[in-house]
């Protein structure tokens, strides 16, 4: 288990100094690089990180058999997890892309700041919608 995640760990970290060199060289080709440097984290990060939840599953039941959790209960717990994981990954998504959009925009016109604020908290909502669904379910164990 340990191995999964220090391999995980040098993989982030690989990743991250590579684009770090690929923007420092500034290259006109270093969008591409980083593109698929990221590609290939994600292609090396998911399969790391399912082996490492299904080597850990024995454990987690070998635990949940001693406290006597039910499965619904650890059920409940991943439900609340990724629901609030998948918002806030939406959220940043769509904060990222309103955002680039508003900051354009104001620049053209500074008198519609206020409504490119409203989409940018509408896209921010998505986050806390997940929680409040998080908490509801947290609330029922």
């Amino acid at each position: 288990m340990i191995y999964l995640l220090i391999l995980t760990f040098a993989i982030t970290i690989g990743t991250l100094v590579y684009g770090f060199v690929v923007r420092c060289k500034e290259d006109i080709e270093g969008k591409g690089k980083i593109r698929k440097a990221l590609k290939i984290n994600l292609a090396t990060f998911i399969p790391v990180m399912s082996a490492a939840i299904i080597f850990m599953v024995p454990n987690i039941v070998h635990a949940a058999n001693e406290a006597a959790i039910g499965t619904a209960t650890g059920l409940g717990y991943i439900a609340a997890a990724l629901c609030t994981g998948l918002a806030t990954i939406g959220a940043g998504y769509a904060v990222g892309a309103v955002g680039s959009s508003a900051l354009g925009a104001v620049s053209e016109d500074p008198k519609i700041l206020g409504k490119t604020l409203i989409y940018v908290g509408l896209a921010e909502g998505i986050a806390i919608y997940g929680l409040i669904i998080s908490i509801m379910i947290l609330a029922k164990l």
